[in-house]
């Protein structure tokens, strides 16, 4: 594995260049091996723990993204031009429990941890939930999960940005009805996954109107 060597530079101009895209150019199509990349940079994410949380679902089909028009007030105008349209699922309680399957899978199949090893995470995972955030009800636990899910958006936003694609984030949408539809239209057990937001990939069918407007750097740092 080789250090990284991306220029500063780059990395603030791919920064720069991003912007939420609301409208694509419908006649431009990521490749295969571009959108892989920017799933892989989701697959390669931190998560507390180490655990995971999350699932990401293509939606390519142009009747499933008809469907979710209705229900993702924030979505329409990126579903009809977006090269590729992606649900940024988060797991709810019983996958994210610390005594649930899941949990073992990732420490005993994933981690491949002994077993002295997962008694021991086990407890600090146990005492994590219970004591230390509190995470006492199935709301809280997916709002903590939901934020690992966040760290796997940006990291797409930003490695799709550094080679020149666009993105835009949703969160346009009504939760319930949502995963309502996805339960009853995708397939998707949403007993053990909700829908934390949308994403949209492709390339921008205009330059934005207006430069990246930002507060002063002094004014969101301090030191002590």
């Amino acid at each position: 594995m080789n250090t990284p060597n991306i220029s500063k530079e780059a990395v603030i101009n791919a920064f720069e260049y991003r912007h939420a895209t609301k409208e694509f150019d419908a006649n431009k199509e990521v490749s295969k091996d571009d959108i892989d990349y920017i799933l892989k940079t989701a697959n390669l994410s931190p998560s507390s723990f180490g655990f995971e949380p999350w699932h990401f679902v293509v939606v390519q089909d142009k009747e499933l993204r008809e469907l979710l028009k209705p229900v993702a007030w924030g979505a329409p105008l990126k579903l009809d031009t977006a090269s590729h349209f992606v649900l940024g699922l988060t797991m709810k309680s019983p996958m994210t429990k610390w005594d649930s399957d899941y949990i073992m899978h990732m420490m005993k199949d994933v981690k491949q941890l002994p077993e002295d090893v997962i008694e021991m995470y086990s407890k600090f995972y146990r005492e994590f939930q219970e004591r230390d955030f509190n995470l006492d009800t199935d709301k809280k636990l997916f709002d903590w999960a939901s934020k690992q899910t966040y760290i796997a958006l940006g990291n797409m936003m930003t490695s799709a940005a550094l080679i020149g694609i666009d993105s835009c984030p949703i969160e346009g949408f009504h939760q319930e009805k949502t995963e309502a539809l996805l339960q009853e239209k995708f397939g998707i057990d949403t007993t053990k996954y909700g829908l934390s937001y949308m994403v949209a990939f492709g390339y921008r069918k205009e330059a934005p109107a207006h430069a990246k407007s930002r507060r002063d750097f002094e004014d969101i740092v301090s030191w002590k």
